[in-house]
Parts: C-alpha cells; sequence; structure tokens
C-alpha cells in the first residue's frame, strides 16, 4: 500500500488534479464516506455523480455486487473498500463488477490502493485507483475459446523461463500427452524444435522474440515414439507477457503415404526383373526405354546398357512403324490395351511375334508406360501347322455345315484371334466402318462419314480386326463381304 504523508489535505486542489486522469480514483474518508469520484470512475460504474456509488461503503456493496475471476463472490470485508480501511496492502486486484439487480458483470476493474496520511502517519484520506480492463479481458477470452476450441494443434511458451502456460486439446491428441505433462514445463522437457530442419536459426529467434518460420521437426512422444511434424513459432503477448505461439501440422501420414509409396515401387520393380514374360518401361512421351527385365534382353537382345535412353522407334523395335502409333492412340484414349498382335525386331534382324500389353503407370511421382511383351513364335508355328492340316481337310468340304466351314475359315486366317466372332457380336459403329472398308472408301473419307478423327477409327478398325480375327484391310473386306458386306443404311 503506498501512503502519502501531507501537513494538511486540500480536497478542492485535489479534486482538480485527479478529474482528468484516464484511470478511476475513488476518495473515501476515514469514517467510510465516499468524498468524491472523478469522471472515469463514475463512468466505469454506470453513474452520473459520485451519490449514485453510494454515500457510504455499505451503500456501495449494496448497489453493486463484486466477484473475482474465478466466478467467488465477495462479501463483506473482502471488498477493495473494506481492505483498504483495513490497512491491507494490495495492487492489481481484478474484480467483475455486477449492478445491483442484474446477473451478469458489465464491466471488470482492476485495483490498487492509496493511503494519503498526516504528518504523525494518521490516515487522512483513502484512494481507489482503477482501470477498465473490460476489452482485454474480453479479448482474452476470446483468445482462450479459439485456442481451446483450434483443431490445429498449438502451445503456448513464457519467453521469460522456457515454459508453457496453455496446451490445447489438438496438441494432446496429436501428441498423447496429458494437459497436465505439458503446462508447466520447459521446452527442454518437452522440445517441440527437436530435430528442427534449421534448429539454430529457431533457438536464436526464439532467444529475440522474434517469428520462427515453418520448418520440419521430429518430435518425441510420451510412448517413446517419434512423429515427424511441421512447426513454426509466432510472438503474442499473454497477460502482459512476451510469449511464443508454437502451431503444428502433422506430416505424419505422408511419411508413411511416402514409405508405403516406397514399398509399393519396391515391390513392383522385384516383380518387373523376375517376371518370365519381356517388361519395358518408358517415357510417355517418345517412348524412350527408362528400363527393361531380363525377360526383355532375351527377347530382343538388346541390352540394358545398350537400350536405355533410347527410344522404340530409334531402335525399330516393332515390324511395322504404325504398330506404334497405334499403340499409342490406343493409350492416349483408354490408358492401356492388352493381347495386341505384333512383330518384335530384335537386335540380329530376326522376327518374334507377340502379344502386346501397355499401361499407363506413375513410377517416382513421374508417368511412364509399362510395356509387356509375350512371345507367343511357338505357339505361332503350333498355329500355322493346324491350318496346313484344316487346309487340306477342306478341300472337299461338302460334307461339313456352313458353319463349320466358317469356323474353320476362321481358324485358317493368317493372326487370327483366338475367339473370332460374326456378324452379330459386332457393334454398330464396328458394323459402319467395316461396312465402309467395303465400299472401298479410304480411312479419311471414312473418318468424315463416321464423324470421328482418324485415330478413333483405326481404334475401331483395330478392334474389328481383332473381333474377326485378321491383320490386314484385305482379309477384313474378304471375310465382310462372305457375310453379306457392305450393309444397307442406316446399319443396325
Amino acid at each position: 500500500m503506498t501512503v502519502i504523508h501531507t501537513q494538511s489535505i486540500d480536497l478542492g486542489r485535489l479534486r482538480q488534479i485527479i478529474a482528468g486522469l484516464s484511470e478511476g480514483v475513488i476518495l473515501v474518508g476515514a469514517d467510510q464516506t465516499i468524498l468524491w469520484a472523478n469522471d472515469a470512475a463514475l463512468r466505469m460504474h454506470g453513474a452520473g455523480e459520485p451519490g449514485d456509488l453510494g454515500g457510504t461503503v455499505d451503500e456501495y456493496r449494496e448497489r453493486f455486487q463484486l466477484r473475482y475471476r474465478n466466478n467467488h463472490r465477495l462479501e463483506k470485508g473482502d471488498y477493495p473498500f473494506d481492505r483498504i480501511i483495513a490497512g491491507e496492502a494490495f495492487s492489481e486486484v481484478v474484480v467483475e463488477v455486477i449492478p445491483a439487480g442484474e446477473e451478469d458483470p458489465r464491466w471488470i476493474h482492476q485495483i490498487r490502493s492509496l493511503i494519503i496520511a498526516d504528518e504523525e502517519g494518521v490516515p487522512d484520506l483513502l484512494v481507489l485507483i482503477m482501470q477498465d480492463v473490460s476489452l482485454r479481458f474480453e479479448a482474452e477470452e476470446r483468445f482462450e475459446q479459439t485456442f481451446n476450441v483450434n483443431p490445429a494443434p498449438a502451445l503456448i511458451l513464457r519467453l521469460s523461463d522456457h515454459r508453457y502456460v496453455k496446451v490445447n486439446q489438438g496438441f494432446l491428441d496429436l501428441t498423447g500427452y496429458r494437459r497436465d505433462e505439458v503446462l508447466g514445463r520447459s521446452l527442454y522437457d518437452i522440445d517441440v524444435l527437436q530435430d528442427a530442419a534449421d534448429l539454430e536459426t529457431a533457438k536464436e529467434r526464439l532467444r529475440e522474440g522474434l517469428t520462427i518460420r515453418q520448418m520440419q521437426a521430429d518430435l518425441s512422444l510420451p510412448d517413446g515414439g517419434r512423429k515427424l511434424l511441421i512447426v513454426a513459432g509466432q510472438p503474442i503477448e499473454l497477460n502482459d507477457e512476451p510469449c511464443m505461439l508454437f502451431s503444428f501440422a502433422d506430416l505424419e501420414p505422408r511419411r508413411q503415404a511416402e514409405n508405403e509409396l516406397r514399398h509399393s515401387e519396391e515391390r513392383f520393380m522385384a516383380a518387373f526383373r523376375l517376371a518370365p514374360v519381356g517388361m519395358a518401361i518408358t517415357t510417355q512421351d517418345g517412348q524412350t526405354l527408362c528400363d527393361i527385365n531380363d525377360a526383355f534382353h532375351q527377347l530382343s537382345g538388346w541390352s540394358g546398357d545398350e537400350a536405355m535412353g533410347k527410344g522404340m522407334a530409334e531402335l525399330k523395335l516393332w515390324d511395322t512403324p504404325d504398330f506404334l502409333s497405334e499403340a499409342e492412340a490406343q493409350l492416349a484414349e483408354q490408358s492401356g490395351f492388352r493381347g495386341k498382335d505384333a512383330r518384335a525386331r530384335t537386335k540380329d534382324g530376326g522376327f518374334v511375334d507377340c502379344l502386346v500389353s501397355a499401361a499407363v503407370i506413375t513410377l517416382k511421382r513421374d508417368i511412364c508406360i509399362l510395356w509387356v511383351i509375350q512371345d507367343i513364335h511357338e505357339r505361332r508355328h503350333g498355329e500355322l501347322e493346324l491350318i496346313t492340316a484344316i487346309e487340306t481337310v477342306m478341300k472337299d468340304t461338302n460334307w461339313f455345315s456352313r458353319t463349320v466351314v466358317e469356323k474353320l475359315a476362321n481358324l485358317r486366317a493368317p493372326g487370327g484371334a483366338t475367339a473370332p466372332v460374326e456378324v452379330e457380336e459386332l457393334t454398330r459403329r464396328e458394323k459402319e466402318a467395316l461396312s465402309l472398308l467395303c465400299e472401298g472408301a479410304d480411312d479419311a473419307a471414312i473418318a468424315k462419314e463416321m464423324g470421328v478423327s482418324r485415330n478413333t477409327l483405326r481404334n475401331h478398325i483395330a478392334r474389328v480386326y481383332a473381333k474377326i480375327g485378321v491383320n490386314r484391310r484385305a482379309q477384313a473386306v474378304l471375310w465382310a463381304r462372305e457375310r453379306g458386306f457392305p450393309l444397307a443404311r442406316p446399319i443396325r
């Protein structure tokens, strides 16, 4: 308590001095009468004149109920007036002020005491000096509520002693700590900057109370585990003390996803290496070879060192140049195809009959093409022997039914599909393309007639070839004319 000694009190002059102060001032006599209050004190009580506060301390208690911030109501003897009269020293006592007849506090006052005494030390005048801190506490309450309900994990560290003074539920859920395990602990007990990407800079900025930019850190958990985080620090003031607000983002799901992706790619590469059929990985544009397996080397004769970095076209890997362009068109339209007939050219100039499948894949975040090349040369040779036998049988087909003859004809068609279809199994667009082929139109005219691009037309024709078991236009026309093509329009 501050005591001022004075020879005599000129209350009028004292009023003039304190009337214009922004702080509220209430003068109380030794007989517990309220002598005077300045305008600031009156505003803090919603009063127009000193008499509205009550003539005495007892009347003030009747007109204004006070309680502490913990909702504890002040009784007689606890009021700041009572405490100063009892000679108790206090400073920065914070109370909520509730006018009589109301239930909720209207103001929050921060109060300190002052005594003016005569030369002999006898209290001559009692003074309460107050500030309206309602807005500050309302702001702190809003911050407290926002901080607690914010799902983003956060901690507040007091800079004076580097101890944690607040923690929200998001941080507790993220780490598994209990609230009492965090509050009051120091940065050295729970090091949120542990293994930070730029630890020295972070510590220096923490010492200086400056913003700590986002960086990765690896936080130790109470169960002995660790968690990868993004941590950032923002200097703030809390209860007039400089603090650091730490916020966090969980990177553990990303790390787990990256580990799973890496393991998946490792499993894929193991299967790729050990696959008994030829496999190759190329870029999406240009079909440049990125990797091949041993089966591809055995099939083509090209080693990894010879093939890497070269395009399929540069190696002249396919017998017909059109195959690669058709395959690229199908990959662009459908992201893959299966069982496409082709002839692969080997390094020494030989040829191998193949079934080719391809698909667009993502490998190490790059878009690539996976090629699977199955050697069917021996199977094709067996089919040719079968065809020769069939042709011998078909020299006299009088005793065969038409259905049997057609199926035998399909079997002996060079490059035929394993399960050729009949006309009814073709789609309307496939029938339309086949009918226009029989009319002798070229690709440009057919595409225009059908209202499609040439790439789409090629896809239609490729599917027709695969279904009816041919690989040349003349064979397709012959097959179709034997079955009544070209068809009358509209085609159904």
